[in-house]
């Protein structure tokens, strides 16, 4: 342990003089501004580059030594940084930053610090209006919660909901008068009078533009058809150039993106120098709102609409179309492309590369992380077969169970929290082009895609093997993500590569967004009664009535999962629309966040990491599992909880390594119960008991 002359000393030469602790977002803040990273910081500090991240997370705090002399830095650097200090409340003002290049809008994701505003509260207040503003009665009484903190930039939130007799429904039962009666006058009175928008999620990045949501008869009032027809694919809803409201648009000098007036439209000018003009729109009567994501949002009352997007916005992003779209774009907005430099040799300030994100321009896939009908593929004629990290689809043989299984009355499934999530987690991914190489020496810490043969590998057939999505052997030279060979490793198998596809240049991209998701989530389920305080029965008896306890934070926990599930597909979207010819561009090629390999690297490791816990199932408990869909796997148990077969301590705390209950991404809660000749009853017909285990048809949490 080094001692607290060394570290003081220590500090002084990083500050070059001497140059409380805040909270953790205030730390990082202060340590950027400093320029100093958190890999030199551990250094002085002699401890590691995690722990300093865990510091800035909130996950843990120093301990003396350490404390005193990160507190004298922190003190030494907020008086260095005064002058553009963020304020130590949960919604930190936008902090100053340099001037920024002048260009078009170009539609791109907003980025921002290390939160986009306070956490909203639990229970929407009393719509109330602001002073000088004549109050109506509408609206249903809802419970008093304590007003969060607000930017004083956006003193009215991220968004509000518009009813047909113009109450914008802002965040915390704020009720706004909007006299537009055409979407042009909308725009320029959120812009101009509504108080609406939200802090940027990194300090290189761009402040939110406003939501407004449009209820029908908002959109019918501003001169919209209250819904949209006539067109096969719900993706492809938009009002035609030549309708009166676009005319309008267009008239004011207002533009729209390419994707046109349709359920989330975007209307913008050009940004001046600093001034950014955009506003998003939302039309619910045009499905803006997917069911699946936003259970019953759509038919609430607007106020209540207003809190559960609004809850959405404070903990994720504020919404930009889908929840797959946001998902994405809180990739980019935590992990903004560029930043403002100096110019060395006109002293300007100029747009550069924010280290870490993955900049602006795409890039090629390998060919084997491509898809069959991408143009690298198809114009190289490309052969040699492509990545399948993709997750499981197993059903155990029949043949397999033992007298002992089949006499157990019950076939328990159990769910991982937001297994995508949690494998998102100081994933190292690849930021530059891909490199080809023969013959290489594999290399656990490098991503990419390897070329090899696991076919000599045998496993127990009472196991999915883990090589392949459907749990089969594999049969002879495939390719695979790093995270696939890796796991061979572990389990005691040479690994010998014949080609890889590498990047030289990485990073662990998904960090941030993989713990604003995290607390998102976890945040929300504690609101709901479900704490990670609980022991394991408290929680699943808090599981069984968390969505009654709520209905509109359930919707907002079902978006934050979408938004998982969805963010990660994004990273490898496939060509839409029946006029599509293989071997030609789609428009989500023009994304820097096309990064399929990306994508497999997720995949990969959740799939590595379930098949972890299966094993370790094995050694602890002498449990196979029956089936196993994406994150959901179903045992044979001798009781109807998962307590009567999860692996306990003699103290009675669960076992490390095998399936754990809990609230937090990765760890297991209940999915559903059914009797033992049902589940053997479906493997019999080849089908998948996971599938069906919650009862009816319904979908698994990060999909099938």
């Amino acid at each position: 342990m080094p001692s607290q002359d060394e570290l003081f000393d220590a500090v002084d030469a990083l500050l070059e003089e001497e140059p409380q602790l805040p909270p953790p977002e205030e730390r990082a803040r202060l340590r950027e501004a400093a320029g100093v990273t958190q890999a030199r910081l551990a250094a002085v500090l002699k401890t590691s580059t995690q722990t300093v991240k865990n510091w800035e997370n909130g996950r843990s705090e120093p301990k003396s030594p350490r404390l005193e002399a990160y507190q004298r830095l922190l003190k030494g650097w907020a008086a260095k940084h005064s002058a553009d200090a963020a304020p130590t409340t949960l919604a930190p003002a936008a902090a100053p930053q340099p001037a920024p290049v002048p260009g078009a809008y170009t539609g791109a994701p907003e980025p921002t610090d290390t939160a986009q505003a306070p956490a909203a509260p639990t229970a929407p207040e009393r719509p109330t209006r602001p002073a000088g503003r004549p109050a109506r009665s509408r609206g249903p009484a809802a419970k008093k919660a304590a007003a969060p903190a607000v930017d004083p930039r956006f003193p009215h939130g991220p968004l509000a909901v518009l009813d047909g007799d113009g109450s914008a429904y802002a965040v915390g039962g704020v009720v706004l008068d909007c006299p537009a009666t055409t979407v042009p006058e909308l725009v320029e009175w959120t812009l101009r009078e509504s108080g609406l928008g939200a802090p940027k999620l990194n300090r290189y990045g761009k402040d939110s533009d406003p939501l407004i949501v449009l209820t029908a008869a908002a959109a019918v009032k501003l001169g919209l058809p209250e819904r949209l027809e006539g067109h096969e694919q719900r993706r492809s809803l938009r009002l035609p150039e030549d309708h009166p409201a676009v005319k309008q648009v267009v008239k004011a000098k207002w533009q729209l993106t390419q994707r046109g007036f349709g359920p989330w439209a975007r209307i913008y000018r050009k940004a001046q120098g600093r001034d950014r003009q955009c506003v998003q729109l939302a039309v619910l009567s045009w499905d803006a709102l997917d069911e699946r994501s936003w259970p019953g949002v759509a038919e609430m009352e607007p106020a209540d609409i207003a809190r559960v997007l609004g809850v959405y916005a404070m903990r994720v992003i504020t919404p930009r179309g889908s929840t797959a779209v946001s998902g994405l774009e809180l990739m980019t907005a935590l992990r903004p492309p560029t930043r403002a430099v100096r110019d060395q040799e006109t002293g300007n300030w100029v747009s550069g590369y924010n280290a870490g994100s993955l900049g602006t321009e795409p890039m090629d896939p390998a060919p084997p992380e491509a898809t069959p009908e991408h143009p690298v593929v198809v114009n190289s004629g490309w052969k040699g077969g492509f990545l399948n990290e993709e997750a499981y689809q197993w059903v155990r043989d029949v043949d397999t169970l033992s007298d002992e299984e089949c006499t157990l009355p019950w076939a328990v499934g159990l769910d991982l929290n937001t297994a995508f999530l949690a494998a998102a987690a100081r994933l190292v991914v690849g930021l530059s082009g891909p490199d080809h190489f023969h013959t290489p020496t594999f290399n656990p810490k490098i991503p990419g895609s390897w070329l090899a043969d696991l076919s000599h590998i045998e496993l127990d057939p009472r196991l999915p093997s883990p090589f392949t999505p459907d749990g089969s052997r594999p049969t002879g030279s495939a390719w695979y993500q790093t995270h696939t060979l890796a796991y061979a490793q572990e389990l005691g198998y040479d690994v010998h590569p014949i080609e890889a596809y590498l990047r030289r240049e990485t990073g662990a991209y998904l960090d941030p967004w993989h713990d604003r998701l995290k607390n998102a989530y976890v945040d929300t389920l504690a609101d709901m009664g479900v704490t990670k305080e609980l022991d394991d029965a408290a929680f699943l008896a808090a599981m069984e009535q968390h969505k009654q306890n709520d209905p509109a934070l359930a919707a907002v926990l079902s978006a934050i999962k979408a938004t998982v599930k969805g963010g990660v597909g994004k990273l490898r979207e496939r060509p839409q629309g029946k006029s599509y010819k293989e071997g030609e561009t789609w428009p989500a090629l023009s994304r820097p966040t096309w990064r399929p390999d990306i994508r497999a690297a997720v995949i990969s490791k959740a799939r590595v990491n379930m098949h972890r816990k299966l094993n370790n199932m094995v050694k602890m408990t002498g449990l196979y599992p029956l089936a196993v869909l994406s994150d959901c796997v179903v045992y044979p148990s001798p009781g109807e909880s998962p307590l009567d077969f999860l692996p306990y301590a003699a103290s009675g705390k669960p076992q490390p390594g095998a399936f754990r209950l809990g609230p937090t991404p990765g760890l297991a809660k209940l999915e559903g119960v059914q009797t033992m000749l049902w589940a053997v009853d479906l493997m019999e017909q080849g089908l998948n008991p996971a599938r069906h285990i919650k009862g009816g048809d319904a979908v698994m949490d990060e999909g099938e």
